[in-house]
């Protein structure tokens, strides 16, 4: 999986969370939190579809390690490779 296709899939899981949010101008450095209206019950609900659709766990350690696109991409990329993906 490429930096890209990470992004797209955490756009992807916020598009449905939070339909309302305009994610054509998303900075993959930057918050994502500081960019988009998103709550904690948000955050968490796109940490249990990662579960959910892609089968990946996310520690509560771990959930700052999901703040921009780019740090997600970093996360999630070593987590698909171990699946093979």
């Amino acid at each position: 999986m490429t930096k890209a296709e990470c992004h797209k899939l955490v756009l992807d899981i916020i598009s449905d969370i939070a339909p309302d949010e305009d994610l054509s101008n998303v900075k993959p450095d930057v918050r994502l939190r500081d960019q988009l209206q998103l709550d904690s019950m948000d955050f968490l609900d796109i940490v249990m579809e990662l579960r959910k659709r892609h089968g990946i766990e996310v520690p509560e350690a771990d959930y700052m390690k999901l703040a921009n696109l780019d740090s997600c991409a970093e996360y999630l990329i070593p987590k698909f490779a171990a699946q093979g993906k």
